[in-house]
């Protein structure tokens, strides 16, 4: 009787405890639970007050990024123009975050094949198509495009947003992608008169270029390992005139033309 009486008590003691850990866990889900209710309604109220939706694709992190990068645009932005203010004219800063001038209405000169660019870079541009001509076959190398009004730039940069969405991409991702090779009207250095695309006969026209261009006073604008700062992918085609002294200096030091002003060279 008494071992029986043992192992109905082992028994009953076992079931105790089960039902002591049944419990214990379902309070510690029920806190867990809680606790992730709570934070769930803190980030919810905090999404809210920030202009988000717990069902958007952007994280609370995304959102700070994209907030911190249009600061970071607005004050290089407003940098940026008072530096212009303070350079010669070849030296004007248009990129993603520095628009052309107010009021830029540049003298233009046609070149060969109809193109236009500003007329204070006619002779050293015509100088280096005709020295690139080694380079080219023995041919003048060609300006295939050159100055360009915002209209013109409104067209390319709507056709390449068209472009990408016909192969499928959201409207979003097709002005992402559109706008690693066309700038945003208003935000082309294509509207100065500075700037040229350069067609060539021959692929080696474009390393005689990146290796003589500066001679002329020209950069090579949109190297590939430079596409971080510059924002634009490489174009061995797009040159840019920055004079010859600031020309040779970022041909020698390697940098492109917002590292070279960045450094303060252009006061050298």
């Amino acid at each position: 009787m008494t071992g029986r009486y043992e192992q109905s008590s082992r028994r009953k003691n076992v079931r105790r405890a089960r039902r002591r850990r049944q419990t214990e866990k379902v309070l510690t889900a029920g806190i867990i639970a809680a606790i992730l209710t709570s934070f769930i309604m803190v980030i919810g109220v905090a999404w809210k007050a920030a202009g988000l939706s717990i069902h958007d694709n952007s994280t609370v992190a995304e959102a700070r990024t994209k907030n911190m990068n249009y600061d970071m645009q607005d004050g290089s932005r407003q940098d940026h123009q008072k530096l212009n203010t303070d350079l010669p004219w070849y030296l004007t800063l248009v990129n993603r975050q520095n628009p052309v001038p107010d009021n830029y209405e540049p003298e233009l000169i046609e070149v060969q094949g109809g193109e236009r660019v500003d007329k204070r870079i006619y002779e050293p541009l015509m100088e280096m198509l005709e020295a690139a001509k080694e380079g080219n076959l023995n041919q003048l190398p060609r300006v295939v495009s050159g100055y360009r009004t915002r209209e013109t730039q409104q067209s390319l940069y709507d056709e390449k947003i068209a472009k990408y969405k016909r192969e499928g991409y959201s409207e979003n991702e097709a002005r992402q992608m559109a706008e690693q090779w066309v700038a945003v009207p208003g935000y082309s250095e294509h509207q100065l008169g500075f700037a040229v695309d350069i067609n060539g006969a021959a692929y080696d026209v474009y390393l005689w270029l990146q290796e003589n261009s500066y001679k002329y006073g020209f950069i090579f604008r949109y190297p590939g390992n430079k596409t971080q700062i510059t924002n634009v992918a490489e174009e061995v085609w797009h040159y840019r005139y920055v004079g010859v002294e600031a020309a040779t200096q970022m041909h020698e030091q390697g940098v492109c033309l917002e590292e070279y002003l960045e450094n303060g060279a252009a006061g050298n």
